[in-house]
């Protein structure tokens, strides 16, 4: 199955990478597309308890759902991702 979550915090490539890195990790997550226009997160999975894994990894990477609150926490933690993306070109 297929589903896009819209993310906050999501800027740029940097954030981009670090999110499709971090989200191919995971078990039965695969064809993962971050689109920072939008701000959305594109990702096939097997079964409803995949889609939330990757919900709760986006939130823990600081790119909560649209749906979430965005603290301060997140805010900074997405910052961190981003920066490490950059770093891993």
């Amino acid at each position: 199955m297929k589903a896009t979550i819209i993310v906050q915090n999501l800027k740029c490539d940097g954030c981009a990478r670090t999110i499709t890195d971090r989200l191919s990790d995971l078990d039965n997550i695969s064809e993962v597309q971050v689109f920072t226009d939008t701000s959305t997160v594109s990702f096939t999975y097997e079964d409803s308890g995949d889609a939330l894994n990757v919900k709760d990894k986006l939130k823990d990477l600081g790119y909560p759902s649209i749906d979430s609150k965005n603290s301060l926490a997140s805010k900074a933690k997405s910052f961190v991702s981003c920066a490490s993306g950059k770093m891993s070109k």
